[in-house]
């Protein structure tokens, strides 16, 4: 027996209440622009400044235990990693600490590398410190701009693509759903003060091709079916075109879901903020999909013959709410 989280022949309006899901919307981004504006980013090492220490021991690495030998010290947001490397050999365990640059100092100072290193010796005796490395403000700058610059550029890129394959409506209704996933994102970061580092702009890269596929199929769907039902209105169309694509969204977003979660529980502190904002970004881009990129499409119309005129906005508004 097949498990159906949707039945495969559903007929949901979901442009009865455009009114409300564009209302919930509008005011979760002013919420998150909101929250944004007022106390920021909680920006990581990466975003920061601060000193990356390596070690190197013959015991296995209890990232527990060097993190309960430095925590004493009060140092901040302190990342430790566990490098895995097929070239290490049995006695070769290496883990990269970061420490977040301290009191406006573009880096930790020695004092404090001299303590951290005495701390990890008592939790590890045969620890060797293989490097010691810091980020100044000036590449921390450049860092967040180059990840501005990149979201910014994906965002582009889609705009062109989706303008080439379909038409223009139809780019500007999936970038609306991108802009809206994107900052939704950035605002749940920012009204919990999660660590944002460069793993939340690859997960906010990664939320844009996922938000993207999810609605090129619905639209894939809307172009075959403008073609089908000459006579019928665009929101019949588009409700007919997300029905069908529905068991499709639901199933593919929960078993996405799933994974993530099962990393979210058991995957440790260094890979939770990603897939935080992964989970995050799964359950938005489902939503903007259907209640913001179809919207948007059903506002400014769309070619029913593509080469006919397109209808005007006040026309599909008028089905909308007649």
């Amino acid at each position: 027996m097949r498990l159906k989280l949707v039945p495969q022949n559903t007929s949901f309006d979901f442009f009865s209440r455009w009114k409300v899901w564009l209302g919930i919307s509008a005011l979760m981004m002013v919420v998150a622009f909101t929250s944004f504006m007022l106390q920021g980013l909680n920006f990581g090492i990466d975003f920061r400044g601060g000193t990356t220490i390596r070690t190197q021991s013959t015991q296995e690495i209890d990232i527990g235990a060097y993190r309960d030998a430095i925590a004493p010290l009060e140092l901040g947001d302190v990342t430790i990693t566990e490098i895995f490397d097929p070239t290490f050999g049995a006695d070769e365990n290496v883990a990269m600490i970061r420490i977040q640059a301290q009191a406006d100092a573009e880096a930790v100072s020695a004092a404090t590398v001299t303590s951290v290193e005495e701390a990890l010796k008592v939790a590890v005796p045969d620890i060797e410190f293989v490097s010691v490395e810091s980020v100044g403000p000036k590449v921390s700058g450049e860092l967040i701009q180059t990840a501005v610059i990149a979201v910014m550029l994906a965002i582009g890129a889609v705009l062109v693509y989706i303008w080439l394959r379909f038409e223009w409506q139809f780019a500007l209704g999936a970038v609306a759903a991108l802009v809206h996933d994107v900052i939704l994102t950035i605002g749940i970061f920012s009204e919990l003060q999660i660590r944002f580092d460069l793993a939340i702009i690859a997960a906010l890269l990664t939320i844009v091709g996922y938000s993207l596929n999810d609605t090129v199929v619905v639209f894939d769907r809307v172009r075959e079916n403008l073609r089908k039902y000459k006579k019928k209105d665009l929101k019949e169309v588009l409700n007919i075109s997300i029905n069908e694509t529905l068991s499709r969204t639901v199933m593919t977003s929960v078993t996405t879901l799933l994974a993530l979660i099962s990393l979210y529980v058991l995957g440790g502190d260094v890979i939770r903020g990603f897939v935080f904002a992964m989970i995050w970004g799964v359950i938005v881009g489902t939503y903007s999909s259907v209640f913001v990129a179809s919207t948007i499409l059903l506002w400014l119309g769309v070619k029913r013959d593509w080469s006919k005129p397109s209808n005007t906005s006040g026309n599909q508004f008028a089905n909308i709410d007649a």
